[in-house]
């Protein structure tokens, strides 16, 4: 079995032996033995666990909805101060590191940069270096492979919690190495130690871990909703549902306007590798469209070493774009309280996806721009790698 990080850490915790210890977690946060990250510092006889800070989603990740904040509290079991990172604040305050030396983070990313998790270890990196703190990122898999990225690169005037520094849409990186970069890259200056694993390869995805999985929010229950979800995540911009009120977030993507036939038919003619379109009618139980027949399509993903989720994702995107020009919309503003731009760009970090669309650009010119910014990337991300 891996050896996460954080096994690591408690197997020999000198670096925070006599230091005040905060500890960044949520209800994923355990290891190969189903132990919490909150029981294995706490029961430690030698580490003094101070409080703990949650991320979006609620510590559990029982937050249905996107930008659902939650207050900080207690933690029930060892009545210790449990700090909203997702709340009034998303970066820790000078008050909440009062009784801390050194932050340890250790939530499980799903390897996409809309996902929050790695700009609350962002802001939190940043929270360190202005208080002269220390850091740790106990690292942890990415859970759809470290070898494959894709996408686009946020551009920094449409930076958010959903994209605050530059990096692909599909990173393919762990948490531990995006700290590296963005502790050098953007002069954060935090004093920062990443405990690596031992025996993950890029290569891996999570189930070949052996280790369990815990979902890391409600919306992405399985890997399978975690591999879909880099390209689909896009459909939160838009009027359409991405399967939010089913039991398949993010593998199921309809409206009362589609036919799924139609659609089905239209999205095969791109010939796209690693995937099947299967047409469907679904009911989404809240979120948009809720109570309402929704034609579209479920994304079955037949290989997914193949499989392009950027690619595939951008694909049905515009194919519904053009389908169906007076039926859909882009969603207005806010989106992570950004109030002066649709909330597309502000996911994708861009404008100009949004703007090819509207010009008819075909999916090739899309993706050639994508991968024109992949490249420029890569030289870049592979000297932070750490397997």
């Amino acid at each position: 079995m891996i050896k996460l990080g954080i096994d690591k850490l408690v197997a020999s915790p000198k670096i925070l032996k006599g230091k005040r210890v905060g500890l960044i977690a949520n209800g994923g946060s355990i290891n190969g033995n189903y132990v919490s990250s909150v029981d294995l510092l706490n029961n430690h006889s030698d580490i003094d666990l101070m409080c703990i800070f949650g991320p979006q989603q609620g510590f559990w990740g029982e937050q249905q909805a996107n930008m659902i904040e939650w207050e900080s509290n207690k933690f029930p079991k060892y009545d210790l101060p449990l700090y909203s990172l997702y709340g009034e604040h998303r970066k820790p305050t000078p008050e909440m590191l009062s009784d801390v030396d050194i932050l340890v983070f250790d939530v499980q990313d799903v390897g996409t940069r809309i996902y929050t998790y790695i700009w609350t270890m962002a802001l939190s990196m940043q929270a360190c270096a202005e208080l002269n703190k220390e850091f740790i990122v106990c690292d942890r898999p990415n859970p759809i492979n470290g070898s494959e990225f894709e996408g686009n690169i946020s551009m920094p005037e449409f930076s958010s919690f959903v994209g605050l520094y530059p990096i692909l849409l599909r990173h393919g990186m762990t948490a531990g190495e995006i700290a590296s970069y963005l502790n050098l890259q953007f002069n954060i200056g935090c004093n920062l130690t990443v405990i690596p694993m031992e025996g993950w390869n890029r290569s891996m995805w999570y189930d070949e871990t052996k280790l369990p999985w815990v979902i890391p929010s409600f919306n992405i229950p399985t890997l399978d909703s975690a591999t879909v979800f880099p390209g689909i995540v896009a459909f939160e911009g838009t009027n359409i549902s991405e399967g939010r009120g089913t039991t398949k977030p993010f593998e199921l993507i309809g409206a009362p306007y589609i036919d799924g036939f139609d659609l089905a038919d239209e999205l095969s003619g791109y010939n796209l590798p690693g995937v099947f379109f299967r047409p469907l009618v679904f009911i989404p139980t809240f979120d948009k469209h809720k109570g309402e027949n929704c034609g579209g399509i479920q994304i079955h993903v037949s290989d997914r070493n193949e499989f392009k989720p950027v690619k595939t994702g951008f694909a049905v995107l515009k194919t519904i774009h053009d389908m169906y020009p007076d039926e859909f919309e882009w969603l207005e503003p806010p989106y992570e309280y950004v109030y002066d731009k649709p909330r597309i760009d502000v996911i994708l970090a861009c404008d100009w996806i949004r703007k090819d669309i509207e010009a008819n650009q075909s999916l090739d010119a899309i993706m050639k721009q994508c991968e024109e910014e992949t490249k420029s990337f890569a030289p870049i991300r592979k000297e932070y790698l750490l397997y």
